[in-house]
């Protein structure tokens, strides 16, 4: 059995992590998506947002399934056995980050390699950061995450803030 994880933070899910996801379930057995949790990034989604709302856009793909890592991704594979590492790429720039990413992760365990699979070409300029300040100023994104990532996104940004100096 070929199994592989996608991890990334999701935040939120796009077009183009959907792309990824469905074209990654057609090749591998098992793909187990991995909502990756960084001390050093701000988000927008709570894990628990982010883990629910991936569980409800893959629930018809059954090879499909959804995990939270609060530590290192190679040891969340090395653990539960899965030996490929799938990352989307949009460009020439995620190739960059992505490519030093997978060295690093190949000094911290050799039994785990990276798979690179570029994004169909409409979803190029889709970013979670440029969705999230897109949504902020009450911008239509619905071409660029699915309708349930749409209307969180509205839920979100309309929901009364904090006061703040």
């Amino acid at each position: 059995m070929l199994k592989a994880a996608f991890p990334g933070s999701f935040d939120p899910p796009t077009m183009g992590h959907i792309n990824i996801i469905q074209r990654a379930a057609r090749i591998f057995d098992r793909l187990e998506l991995i909502v990756a949790e960084n001390r050093n990034k701000k988000y927008l989604f709570s894990a628990e947002e982010r883990v629910a709302m991936l569980r409800t856009l893959v629930r018809d793909q059954k090879n499909v399934s959804v995990d939270l890592c609060t530590g290192l991704i190679v040891d969340h594979l090395e653990k539960n056995g899965i030996p490929l590492l799938l990352r989307g790429i949009r460009g020439e720039g995620d190739f960059a980050y992505e490519f030093e990413i997978s060295v690093m992760n190949r000094a911290l365990n050799r039994r785990i390699e990276t798979v690179f699979m570029p994004t169909d070409p409409e979803y190029l300029v889709i970013r979670s950061s440029a969705i999230k300040e897109v949504a902020s100023f009450g911008g239509d994104v619905s071409a660029m995450v699915p309708p349930l990532v749409c209307e969180a996104l509205k839920a979100k940004f309309s929901a009364p803030r904090p006061f703040s100096d």
